[in-house]
């Protein structure tokens, strides 16, 4: 019940806090190319598991990650100022291209889950990087469009007074801006939105429908402006996966996953609502969309492509 995490930034740190608080697994090993940085991470987070449940957190290099069952990958450079997307992509791949190899070097039998941004690409980037070393496409995941659901669900939940747990609805596609909430497949508590909203006398319409759209796709946003960084949702969606994985629950997800001729089209990496167990993606589960939503996911996989295919790295596609 081992777990890797690779980058000691926010987004690492906080998913390593929110394991701690959790209990899941039983050893977390943060590796990050700043020693120190990580060292102090996790002696801060060894303080806090007096409070919560038994469980190691140490630092160490890549070579410790041994016997790892699952290793988060949250390691990149951030955006220079005036540096394009572009520029950014093929930093952060060179970046994943050092990384996967040593990671699998030590622990050949992990699940990999990317949580770097834009997750979609380098998601699509790192299972490249690891089927060069036979592992096979499943065992290689991002986080996604979770947190997008969770804020999708969240919001939906408090418009019409129903815990989030029992909203029942996606997020699909780019975790980005072209990402498709599908409100044709949203349901409560087993009952279809608009059968819902009717029989609790609840007003929502179209004005309704484009405020939470507005707040699901605005979210990174509106949270960067007013302190710099997400760390908090994406760290929790990032525990809720390795509790997944290392437990081997079978959940549906809408993790980003490796789509072999999407829709017709060259390989890709989006989110769907997808199967995953204790190795990896077991299976995946397109929703039935409207002819509306449809296209918008055609166009959103169409948009990550064009970003893959614009570096044109070498190696398989």
């Amino acid at each position: 019940m081992k777990i890797g995490i690779v980058g000691s930034g926010f987004v690492g740190a906080t998913a390593a806090y929110a394991m701690v608080m959790a209990g899941i697994g039983r050893e977390i090993v943060l590796v990050d190319r700043d020693e120190a940085r990580s060292a102090a991470e996790a002696m801060d987070l060894q303080h806090a598991v007096p409070f919560a449940r038994p469980l190691l957190v140490s630092s160490g290099s890549y070579a410790d990650l041994k016997g790892s069952r699952a290793v988060i990958i949250a390691a990149g450079v951030n955006q220079k100022p005036g540096e394009t997307r572009l520029d950014l992509l093929q930093r952060n791949a060179a970046v994943f291209r050092e990384v996967v190899p040593q990671v699998l070097a030590s622990a050949p039998d992990a699940v990999l889950v990317v949580a770097t941004n834009p997750v979609d690409v380098m998601t699509h980037l790192a299972a490249r990087y690891a089927k060069e070393l036979g592992v096979p496409p499943g065992r290689v995941l991002g986080s996604g469009t979770m947190l997008d659901t969770a804020r999708f669900r969240t919001l939906l939940g408090s418009h019409l007074g129903v815990d989030p747990q029992h909203v029942h609805g996606y997020v699909v596609g780019e975790h980005g801006d072209s990402e498709v909430l599908t409100w044709s497949v949203v349901t409560i508590g087993g009952i279809p939105l608009e059968d819902f909203c009717r029989m609790r006398g609840v007003q929502f319409g179209a004005t309704e429908r484009e405020d939470i759209d507005r707040q699901v796709r605005r979210a990174g946003y509106t949270i960067i402006a007013g302190k710099g960084a997400t760390y908090y949702g994406i760290g929790s969606a990032l525990a809720r996966l390795l509790e997944v994985i290392l437990n081997d629950q079978r959940a549906i997800l809408t993790v980003t996953s490796a789509i072999p001729e999407a829709w017709g089209g060259a390989n890709v990496s989006i989110s769907l609502p997808h199967l995953v167990g204790g190795t990896g993606v077991l299976a995946s589960f397109p929703p039935v969309l409207s002819y509306a939503e449809e296209e918008s996911l055609h166009a959103s996989a169409a948009l990550i492509r064009v970003a893959i295919e614009e570096m044109d790295l070498p190696g398989p596609k």
